[in-house]
């Protein structure tokens, strides 16, 4: 840090030295053009108001090197910061020198920096280069929905974020086609992907069974369709257009037959068959 100090100011005392330097060739050259104009015709009256010369423009590299400056002055997570979202960006790995030229964070001369960056969890160090470290190793859109497909019960959308740049336009794209589900958990307001696979097994907590079963569905169809409409979806079905068309047309609707209570037999094919708690009490003939 001091030696760029020093650079700085060594710098700064030569860009004066040259500007008195230019000053006095100026001031010169602006002398000898008065005692030429003097011996010259009047004919030539343009050199008498000759512009004085643009005075000189320096580079900026005194702004780069004040830039470079306040980045290594900087606390060190800053720096930390700075380093992960080059590597997050870029997905390339790079080395302390490479990593210098990029964002001027000096990791060689900042052992703190260094050390942090090291042991960050998401910074993967070879002993050589730096690369950026996400949690789940994807590449493209095929391993992402072979990685979701081992996640029946889902899994956060937040943990696949940073796996590679384009992920979550392969998310949409996955729920576009219909292989994926993407939906919201109520309690802490983030998206969780489901794979959309008829034969995944999906593990039900008995807290849910009970509130699924204690629902009590109204008995007649319009109000099923108004309480979906309540909640945001739109019915397959309007019941009370159909019954005005009936209506219109003369058809009496059909008395509700009440329906045979089969008995379950060992032929009978259950298609609840995960919820085995239904059928406890239910006696099979022959068992």
């Amino acid at each position: 840090m001091a030696s760029l100090q020093e650079s700085l100011t060594k710098f700064k005392k030569q860009q004066e030295k040259c500007q008195s330097t230019l000053t006095s060739i100026a001031a010169k050259a602006g002398s000898s053009k008065a005692t030429s104009l003097k011996s010259t015709p009047a004919s030539t009256p343009s050199l008498v108001n000759a512009k004085s010369p643009t005075p000189v423009k320096f580079s900026n590299d005194t702004e780069r090197l004040q830039h470079i400056n306040s980045i290594r002055k900087a606390p060190v997570g800053a720096q930390i910061k700075r380093v992960i979202d080059l590597l997050f960006e870029t997905r390339q790995a790079f080395t302390p020198e490479q990593i210098n030229d990029a964002c001027y964070v000096d990791t060689n001369a900042n052992k703190a920096v260094f050390d942090s960056l090291r042991n960050n969890p998401k910074v993967y160090y070879d002993g050589k280069r730096f690369s950026y470290k996400s949690k789940h190793d994807l590449k493209d859109k095929n391993q992402l929905l072979v990685l979701i497909r081992k996640f029946p019960e889902g899994i956060a959308v937040i943990d696949l974020k940073d796996s590679y740049p384009n992920v979550m336009d392969d998310l949409q794209s996955l729920k576009a086609s219909g292989q994926i589900w993407l939906l919201s958990n109520f309690d802490s307001q983030e998206d969780i992907a489901y794979p959309n696979d008829p034969r995944a097994v999906i593990k039900v907590d008995d807290d849910l069974k009970q509130l699924f079963r204690g629902i009590e569905l109204p008995r007649d169809m319009i109000d099923i369709e108004k309480d979906l409409q309540k909640n945001g979806m739109k019915p397959a079905t309007n019941t009370a257009k159909r019954r005005a068309k009936a209506q219109v047309h003369g058809i009496t609707p059909k008395p509700k037959t009440k329906k045979k209570k089969h008995e379950i037999s060992k032929r009978t094919k259950l298609t609840n068959a995960h919820l085995p708690e239904l059928f406890q009490h239910l006696n099979v003939p022959g068992s």
